[in-house]
């Protein structure tokens, strides 16, 4: 199962002008390295099973059949996952405003806009995309009780 591509270009875009900051010298660098460091293993789980659930969205019934056992595993393992991966975000987000001091100090504005789009991004994980992987789940879940005999 693929992560929609919006998702993914997203989440391409932030690592590259993570990793961007992490090139600074001095207190803004040593503060994106922070970042990545809180950053880098939530991204892995949320690439790992967050978001593949959310490609079911636009796939065909029969697309569906063939992962069907597959995401509801994943969404399983997000229900359990959540609370924790809220709690990293708490902590990147600390960690992002670290960043956006250091940023500001050095007269760096494009670190502090992309600190704040990052949490954004954090923001719209708890608030709609992980929701939705969930609902995804709990609606494959009944489709299959049901027999799956009518498109999802």
């Amino acid at each position: 199962m693929k992560i929609p591509g919006s998702i993914s270009e997203e989440h391409a875009h932030l690592h590259e002008v993570l990793e961007r900051a992490i090139d600074e010298q001095g207190a803004l660098g040593s503060a994106a390295r922070e970042v990545m460091k809180a950053l880098a293993p939530h991204f892995e789980k949320e690439e790992a099973f967050a978001l593949p659930p959310l490609g079911m969205l636009t796939l065909t019934g029969e697309e569906v059949k063939e992962d069907l056992l597959e995401v509801i595993s994943l969404t399983d393992r997000l229900a359990v996952e959540m609370p924790r991966m809220v709690e990293e975000h708490a902590v990147i987000v600390k960690a992002l405003d670290v960043l956006s001091q250091r940023a500001a100090e050095a007269g760096k504005m494009d670190y502090v806009s992309f600190a704040q789009d990052l949490k954004h991004h954090a923001r719209m994980e708890e608030e709609v995309l992980y929701p939705a992987s969930l609902l995804v789940g709990a609606y494959l879940r009944l489709w299959r009780g049901g027999g799956g005999s009518t498109n999802p």
